[in-house]
C-alpha cells in the first residue's frame, strides 16, 4: 500500500498476540451530504500497537475513528480487516467513549461489565468470572457493588473501560476518553490504560488533541491535516522506553516534532479563513 508522507514501518520481527487485528486504510474518503470532513487517508494500523490519532480541532480524528468502528459509512476507499472490508459493525472492535453517560446508572459496577458477556449467552458464573477479571484489572474490585453515580469520574472511566475489554475485542478504539478528567486523574488513567494494554495484548487507536498524552501512550502517532477533506500529514514512530518521562531531552525532542506539524495544520486552516496566523504560535 501507498504510505503517507513520513510513514515509517514500526512492524515488530515478533509474532503479534493471538488477539490482536490490524487494519488497512486505503483512500478512505467520508462525506456527509455536500461536506467533505476526510479525504484520502492511507495508513495501517499493525497488530497489537498502541496508535494515537493527533490533529487539530475538528480535523476529522472522531470520524475516521467512527468510520473504523464501522458506525459511520465511507463514501471512498476501503477499510480492510482479517483480510475482509470492515462493512457494517467492526465485529473486532469495542468503543470507550469519551463520555460515561454510556454506564447504566441502574445498575452496578459488575452488573454494567457482565452485559456484554450476558448478551453473548454466557452462563452466569462465566458472565461474573470475566466480569470481576476485568474489574480487578482497571483496580475496581473494591468498588463492584457499586453504582455509577457512587464513583469519581476516573473511575466511572475504568469501568467503561472494563465493560468493552469484557468482550474480548481485538481492537479497542478510544475517543479522547480522558478528555472530561482532571489533569491529575488523566495522568493516573494514563498509566493505568498502558499497563492495561501491555497486559491485555490487543490492538489500540486512540483520538486524542493532547500531545502529552500521545507520546506517553502510543508506538506511533498519526498526524491529521486541518479539515475540510482532512487526510493523514505525517505518522512519527515514538520509539522511546517505557514508562516515559517528559522531562527527557528525547520526549522534549518528540513534542516539538509534533507540536511544529500540528501548528503548520492550525495556521493553514486559519490562511484559508483569512485570518491572522499569528494567533496559533
Amino acid at each position: 500500500m501507498t504510505r503517507p508522507a513520513g510513514a515509517v514501518s514500526t512492524a515488530s520481527d515478533a509474532t503479534p498476540p493471538d488477539r490482536a487485528v490490524g487494519l488497512e486504510l486505503q483512500d478512505v474518503g467520508i462525506t456527509f451530504g455536500s461536506f467533505r470532513a476526510v479525504a484520502g487517508a492511507t495508513f495501517d494500523i499493525h497488530p497489537g500497537e498502541f496508535l494515537c490519532i493527533l490533529g487539530p480541532s475538528g480535523c476529522g480524528k472522531s470520524t475516521l475513528l467512527s468510520a473504523i468502528a464501522g458506525f459511520v459509512e465511507v463514501s471512498g476507499g476501503t477499510i480492510t480487516g482479517e483480510g475482509a472490508p470492515v462493512a457494517g459493525r467492526n465485529e473486532h472492535a469495542g468503543v470507550v467513549f469519551q463520555s460515561t453517560e454510556v454506564l447504566f446508572e441502574w445498575l452496578t459496577v459488575r452488573q454494567n461489565v457482565m452485559f456484554g458477556p450476558k448478551a453473548r449467552g454466557l452462563s452466569r458464573a462465566e458472565q461474573r468470572r470475566i466480569a470481576d477479571q476485568y474489574i480487578a484489572m482497571v483496580g475496581l474490585a473494591h468498588s463492584a457493588d457499586k453504582l455509577p453515580g457512587q464513583l469519581s469520574g476516573g473511575m466511572r472511566q475504568r469501568v467503561q473501560l472494563a465493560r468493552v475489554l469484557a468482550n474480548e475485542p481485538q481492537l479497542v478504539l478510544m475517543d479522547e476518553p480522558f478528555g472530561a478528567l482532571d489533569a491529575q486523574t488523566r495522568e493516573v488513567m494514563q498509566a493505568e490504560l498502558a499497563r492495561i494494554w501491555r497486559q491485555n495484548a490487543c490492538t489500540v487507536v486512540f483520538v486524542t488533541h493532547d500531545i502529552d498524552e500521545a507520546l506517553l501512550l502510543a508506538d506511533r502517532v498519526l498526524i491529521m491535516t486541518a479539515g475540510p477533506a482532512a487526510g493523514i500529514k505525517r505518522i512519527h514512530d515514538v520509539d522511546l522506553p517505557r514508562p516515559r518521562l517528559k522531562a527527557s531531552p528525547e520526549f522534549l525532542e518528540r513534542y516539538e516534532r509534533l507540536r511544529e506539524d500540528i501548528a503548520d495544520e492550525v495556521n493553514k486552516s486559519l490562511r484559508d479563513q483569512g485570518l491572522d496566523d499569528g494567533a496559533s504560535s
